[in-house]
């Protein structure tokens, strides 16, 4: 309902700090300020990452004693690397937000600066992430990316809930991107289809024999793409394909594209955004690859898995809590290693690689990879448990 084309029609919300400092000020005191217009006043404002992290803090302050001011509120953090992180007096300009909202205890950091996602904390009823284990991880050093003290003095009211995934806009029973369409009960007879069709698209050898291993991501540093670049010539002994998909920093890019080259018809690299052959991708590859340096949630394993494709991540964040290993008694849905290294990615992909050319177990996992739920159904009845409880209601 808060919409100014002067504002939201251009920019970048990653890089342009500048432009968006006022920008979300006034969208988040517009927000509150549209509740009380509209006289209708939520039980709770759930907020998102720095860019709505001021609203608690609005709530709290100049909109206090006005009607909106008695709901709750809830930050959710969604990659803590992004803060909003500007001088204390443009942002105090910009705000209007008075004095003692820039204590150290809320938005001032380091003496002379302001962090909205820092004040959010502070003021929110309850702090979510988007897995367990990411909650656990921003309160280190390695991961809290300078909040760690303040999220560990916050703890009481921090929770992980995993992100779950749109099966209406993820469905390889319905979805149109796809060569053949197929779900639990007919995947084995379908998926081999959706593989060769991939390898056509996209100039690999045609042989269902193949390995095909999907990467779609960003290409940043954060995605373990330094692990990745490292080990292409092992993971390429003639048996094994790889597909990759995104745009991102030169360096990935420009590696990429000269591996594409140089292991003509084995590698692929796709370097642009396409949804349509990111799900052409999930059903043809046979594992998606997500080796992650820290990943709050991520969804391209819970997708995967919803097409059959076996993930093989780096034990971090959600990847670590939607991901079990294989194991040799099939007890998991995926290949995972712990240590951020090359080596042990390699050994991951090389036993997921020896399970798929093992006949009778690999269609085994692929069903029970296509049948595990992250659906939003699971992950919804947590956040309403969440809800009540933050309303001092029965969960339920």
């Amino acid at each position: 309902f808060i919409d100014n084309q002067e504002f939201f029609s251009s920019g970048n919300p990653y890089v342009n700090l500048v432009d968006d400092i006022p920008k979300y000020c006034f969208f988040s005191k517009a927000a509150l300020a549209a509740l009380n217009y509209m006289d209708w006043i939520p039980d709770i404002v759930h907020c998102h990452d720095w860019q709505a992290a001021l609203v608690p803090v609005y709530l709290r302050t100049l909109f206090k004693d006005s009607p909106v001011g008695r709901a709750k509120s809830i930050l959710t953090i969604h990659n803590l690397r992004f803060q909003g992180i500007y001088n204390i007096p443009t942002i105090q300009y910009w705000s209007g937000l008075p004095k003692e909202a820039f204590g150290m205890g809320a938005l001032q950091q380091e003496w002379v600066d302001a962090n909205m996602l820092k004040g959010g904390l502070a003021y929110a009823d309850r702090i979510t992430t988007v897995s367990g284990t990411y909650a656990w991880e921003i309160q280190t050093s390695e991961y809290g990316e300078g909040l760690e003290n303040h999220l560990r003095y916050h703890s009481g009211k921090l929770r992980g809930i995993v992100n779950g995934i749109d099966y209406g806009m993820w469905n390889p029973a319905t979805d149109p991107a796809l060569a053949e369409n197929y779900s639990l009960g007919n995947v084995l007879d379908h998926k081999m289809a959706n593989k060769r069709a991939l390898q056509r698209e996209l100039g690999l050898e045609e042989d269902e024999s193949k390995f095909v291993i999907g990467l779609i991501s960003r290409l940043t540093n954060q995605k373990g793409l330094d692990l990745v670049s490292a080990i292409i010539p092992q993971v390429l002994d003639g048996n094994t394909q790889v597909v990759v998909l995104g745009t991102g920093d030169k360096q990935y890019e420009d590696t990429f594209r000269y591996y594409e080259n140089a292991y003509k018809g084995m590698f692929s690299a796709c370097i642009q955004y396409d949804e349509a052959r990111a799900h052409r991708i999930y059903a043809g590859a046979d594992a998606l690859l997500v080796p992650s340096r820290f990943e709050p949630c991520g969804l391209t394993q819970l997708n995967a898995m919803h097409y059959g494709t076996l993930p093989i991540v780096r034990e971090t964040g959600g990847l670590k809590d939607s991901i079990t290993d294989m194991g040799l008694d099939m007890g998991g849905n995926g290949f995972t290693f712990k240590t951020y290294n090359a080596h042990d990615m390699l050994g991951a992909i090389d036993r997921a690689a020896g399970l798929y050319y093992n006949r009778e177990l690999w269609p085994k996992a692929v069903q029970i990879a296509l049948a595990c739920d992250f659906s939003w159904d699971r992950s919804a009845g947590e956040y309403v448990d969440l809800y009540r409880e933050v309303l001092g209601q029965q969960a339920g």
